[in-house]
């Protein structure tokens, strides 16, 4: 079974990477944070979506900074916590 992550929009190109790495995609909409293993923000907002009262057990990845794969990893080590 794959795992779930949700990504900012904003970030397409990363999307792609992990949707081709075997990963589902989906925005993250409150109603998609309640199934997700990560979540994938930016850093460049800290509440772009306008979602800072919805809450969710996932890990939240901030990706400023970070390549595809490190995204990866932190997907995988931080998801393995939920």
């Amino acid at each position: 079974m794959s795992k779930t992550v949700a990504v900012e929009p904003s970030l397409t190109g990363l999307a792609a990477y992990l949707r081709r790495r075997g990963y589902r995609v989906v925005d993250p909409s409150p109603g998609n944070l309640l199934e997700v293993d990560a979540v994938v923000v930016s850093g460049a907002d800290d509440n772009v979506m306008g979602i800072q009262d919805v809450t969710t057990q996932a890990p939240v990845i901030n990706a400023h900074g970070l390549s595809f794969d490190d995204v990866v990893r932190a997907v995988e080590t931080r998801g393995l916590e939920r």
